[in-house]
């Protein structure tokens, strides 16, 4: 899941080389995924009203589904 979003993250955003994802494994089999990207993509990975943020998550929780785990992501500064 991890490879996942920084891939579709890194196909949104001008430079792809700042796009880090960090995970968090919860006490409760629980993933936390921390995307970050450029100071000038936020808006980007964001889109109008948090479309584009919506459907990244959307997207990695279907992929959890199949995994048989919960995933949420947070965009972090």
């Amino acid at each position: 899941m991890q490879e996942l979003l920084e891939y579709l993250a890194r196909a949104l955003v001008d430079d792809p080389d700042a796009v880090r994802v960090e995970r968090f494994d919860e006490d409760d089999g629980s993933v936390v995924l921390e995307l970050s990207v450029g100071e000038n993509d936020y808006g980007k990975v964001i889109g109008r009203g948090g479309r584009t943020a919506n459907a990244l998550r959307t997207v990695l929780k279907a992929a959890a589904v199949k995994d048989g785990c919960r995933v949420f992501v947070d965009i972090v500064d």
